[in-house]
């Protein structure tokens, strides 16, 4: 009886969490993101997120990133999340005496964020398929992978 209850627990454990899984795998480094993407013929998925401290960048994880039906479409793509720090962690002295800081900023205005969360789908070669700015608390997965729909 004891094994059957461990066996029991142990299913029930691995499945809630497999939607944490989900966010499992992220690349921090968007050069490295590329060059898998490009070795792999693989889609590229990119996030700019605070995610310490943006509300729809938390809503966007806790809701969209961690669930099943992201990691099913998240499969077989290379994932890299740039996160960002606060505003007051970003002032000119701080940029300037950081090289990994100034390095997300100078990616931040390359594909000109407008804000956080925002999320790309590149093809394996960098070609934008997808863009979704923002994310609205309560949206879900659906809706928002279906703003992410490959052009």
């Amino acid at each position: 009886m004891k094994l059957r209850s461990l066996f029991a627990l142990a299913a029930l454990v691995s499945l809630f969490s497999l939607p944490l899984a989900a966010y499992d795998g992220w690349l921090t480094d968007l050069d490295a993101g590329k060059a898998r993407a490009a070795a792999e013929n693989k889609q590229l998925v990119v996030e700019f997120t605070g995610s310490t401290w943006c509300p729809p960048c938390k809503a966007l994880h806790a809701e969209v990133l961690t669930s099943a039906e992201f990691a099913a479409w998240a499969k077989d793509k290379v994932l890299v999340k740039l996160d960002y720090p606060t505003s007051k962690e970003r002032t000119p002295e701080k940029i300037a005496a950081n090289p990994e800081l100034a390095k997300l900023m100078r990616l931040k205005e390359q594909y000109a964020i407008p804000g956080f969360p925002t999320l790309f789908v590149f093809d394996a070669h960098g070609k934008e398929l997808g863009k979704a700015v923002g994310y609205g608390k309560g949206s879900g997965p659906a809706a928002y992978l279906a703003k992410l729909a490959v052009k």
